[in-house]
């Protein structure tokens, strides 16, 4: 059997091992070094070409910029460019203070019952829109300083409704609120003494044709100030548009107040339920708008500041007051479109709005005089005068 005899010293053995560590050492030195210098050319590269492309979009952008600085409308082009892009904010936040008229109308009692305002204010800065005025209430009959009328007028707020939302064609698609006329030229509200409340689509106008082909084939149209038209019901047609199942090219409206088939008025307020368990052919329908509220705080939402016995300017009786409300923001909102303010009974104003505007408003009544025992004792003594007749009239839904 053969054997290895190791004749190397140990030392030697051990200076043999640390010579191949040493090799190894300057092996992976070398590699490195080599690794360092190509990175540095590679970064070299990178850089002079980083500068070299930075100094070319420089010249660019500097040419550029003379070239731009050469327009003179360039200053007058950028500015209106800026108010263009703020157009929708604008729109967004914009009040439209021409409501307080129908608000007014839909606030203030129709009947013997009558409240003129003599001053008023309207404030549409703070959170809240506010109203602050100085009003006279009218019983209209003995007793004439009756505050039952302004505790009634106090209680109304609580009632008092708004509703608003969009105009749709058969098929769904919004209608441009420029192409609804709403009122007549007289500024009343279009209403049918049976069929309730309805608007005019100008639906030939220019942007006003809702269809992709621009047919207008299965609509009624009838002329209307020289425009032809077709009429849209605000209030819905419940006969006629309910069905107990969808049919092709008719109108539809379910129990659960979904509207198809049929132009009409989309509500964002204003909910509709059928109950069909007293007669399944003819439900009854119930209205409901909770959510749009005219004055959010009710009752609380009006404040009187102070109240006083006083003398119209035909010389009757009359409760003098000053009164602050506060409304619902919403209801002066620019994009809220088509809003009405709804009275506690869903009275409707269908008058001359400038009548009714003028009857709104009055001169103040002064106070009672030292004497003047009627005024201060709430019975009038005179015969009784005629009093400016309020020419507003409406209708119960």
């Amino acid at each position: 059997m053969a054997r290895e005899i190791n004749l190397v010293p140990d030392v030697k053995a051990e200076m043999i091992k640390t010579l191949k560590q040493r090799n190894f050492a300057f092996f992976i030195c070398i590699i490195v070094a080599i690794a360092s210098v190509v990175i540095t050319i590679l970064f070299g590269v990178i850089v002079g070409g980083q500068k070299l492309v930075i100094d070319n979009k420089k010249s660019s952008l500097d040419s550029l910029s003379a070239k731009l600085g050469s327009y003179g409308e360039l200053n007058d082009y950028l500015t209106i460019k800026d108010q263009l892009g703020n157009l929708s904010t604008l729109a967004n936040n914009q009040n439209v203070l021409s409501r307080t008229f129908d608000i007014l109308s839909a606030m203030l009692p129709q009947g013997p019952d009558t409240i003129t305002i003599s001053q008023l204010n309207v404030d549409l800065s703070a959170e809240r829109p506010t109203f602050t005025f100085e009003a006279q209430a009218d019983a209209g009959q003995e007793p004439f300083i009756d505050y039952n009328v302004l505790d009634s007028f106090k209680k109304s707020m609580e009632y008092l409704r708004y509703d608003y939302g969009k105009y749709v064609d058969k098929d769904g698609n919004t209608i441009p609120a420029y192409c609804m006329i709403e009122t007549s030229p007289e500024g009343s509200i279009l209403q049918d003494p049976e069929r309730g409340i309805y608007a005019y689509w100008t639906i030939n106008a220019k942007g006003c044709n809702t269809s992709a082909d621009g047919s207008t084939e299965g609509y009624q149209k009838e002329s209307y100030q020289d425009q032809e038209v077709v009429r849209i019901w605000r209030t819905p047609q419940f006969s006629t548009w309910y069905h107990s199942a969808t049919a092709e090219n008719q109108p539809f409206m379910g129990l659960d107040g979904t509207i198809t088939g049929v132009e009409h008025f989309e509500s964002a307020c204003v909910s509709y339920k059928g109950n069909t368990v007293i007669d399944p052919n003819e439900p009854k329908w119930e209205q409901t708008n909770d959510q749009c509220l005219l004055v959010p705080d009710g009752i609380q939402g009006i404040k009187i500041a102070d109240s006083s016995n006083g003398r119209d300017s035909n010389n009757n009786l009359v409760l003098r007051f000053s009164a602050g409300i506060v409304l619902s923001p919403e209801v002066f909102k620019f994009p809220n479109t088509h809003m009405l303010a709804l009275a506690p009974s869903g009275r409707h104003n269908v008058t001359d709005s400038y009548v009714q505007i003028q009857a709104m408003f009055g001169q103040r009544a002064n106070d009672c005089k030292e004497g003047d025992t009627g005024c201060n004792t709430n019975t009038n003594p005179q015969p009784e005068q005629s009093t400016e007749q309020n020419v507003n009239s409406g209708e119960e839904k």
